[in-house]
């Protein structure tokens, strides 16, 4: 077999191209994945040596494919692909309890919901680390950028385990001295002589309510930011109406529930996690535990 023109390139090299063609610049790709941009440059270097070709050209507004750049994009992903699914079935093979479990879910859910549940995990499993990604956006776990997902969407992908774990009743709410400094009774006719608080560039709260027959637009909030944190906090602070979970509005005295239950619909709570990883015992354990203190939740709800 004739091996003179087969590549010689590691896949760090790869690597470093992907960065580029991710981020559209050396200096912008070094400093996504910690490394410096000589060291960044250098790797590119030498791939397109290998390569017998350039990748890129540099211009002002950052690095350019070429032609045999375009080309070598596809394979580079697939590359990428294979060693992500490499990593995934070498971590399910796993057998210790001993290491690091990385958690993805809203920042309310981590706030608030979590760390009760969280803490039982840690007496239960001393030797497990965890790492809490507290986020709304739906983070591939495909590419490890968590090990499990608490989402209230369904997970799309056919590669990931999930688990619908029941409902999380929602509601709207308002402080008492919101509500008595306005001095109108809510109705639908007076609702728009609230303040409404809601998210800035997440249509989630629209699209929600409008499945409901309610109509709100962007320019409906008042207060509006895309962190929950921030939205629940103005709500708290007598800013206008807000929205969140019934049971954790129950904790705090000075709010008062303003919408009808039936203008906000409960949120889905899915458990996620790819399959490899279903199969490794911290995972599992971490996963199971999960599920277990989250259905015991949804299920106190009833009592709010």
């Amino acid at each position: 077999m004739d091996n003179s023109n087969r590549l010689n390139f590691d896949w760090s090299l790869v690597q470093a191209f992907l960065a580029v063609v991710e981020h559209g610049a050396v200096a912008r790709a070094a400093e996504a994945i910690g490394a410096t941009q000589p060291t960044l440059s250098r790797q590119i270097a030498a791939l397109e040596a290998e390569i017998g070709a350039a990748l890129f050209t540099r211009g002002a507004r950052g690095s350019v494919l070429t032609a045999a750049g375009e080309a070598l994009v596809y394979p580079a992903k697939q590359m990428q692909q294979a060693a992500h699914s490499l990593q995934l079935a070498a971590s399910g093979q796993s057998q210790s309890l001993k290491g690091t479990v990385r958690i993805t879910a809203s920042e309310l859910t981590s706030t608030f919901l979590l760390p009760p549940i969280l803490a039982s995990l840690r007496h239960k499993y001393p030797d497990i680390q965890l790492e809490i990604v507290a986020n709304n956006s739906l983070d591939n776990l495909l590419e490890r950028e968590a090990d499990i997902a608490i989402r209230m969407t369904k997970p799309e992908q056919d590669t990931l385990v999930a688990r619908h774990l029941g409902n999380l009743k929602m509601g709207g709410y308002a402080s008492k001295a919101y509500l008595e400094q306005k001095n109108i009774p809510f109705s639908p006719d007076t609702m728009g002589e609230f303040d409404w608080i809601g998210y800035d560039k997440n249509p989630a709260i629209i699209k929600h309510t409008r499945a409901l027959g309610v109509e709100l637009t962007r320019e409906s909030f008042a207060v509006r930011c895309d962190n929950q944190l921030v939205c629940w906090q103005a709500m708290l602070d007598g800013m206008g109406i807000g929205f969140g979970f019934v049971l954790l509005a129950a904790r705090h005295p000075q709010l008062v529930r303003v919408l009808p239950e039936n203008w906000i619909g409960d949120s889905p709570v899915w458990l996620t996690a790819p399959l490899e990883l279903r199969s490794n015992p911290r995972i599992r354990a971490v996963y199971d535990h999960l599920a277990e203190h989250l259905i015991a939740l949804i299920n106190d709800q009833k009592a709010q």
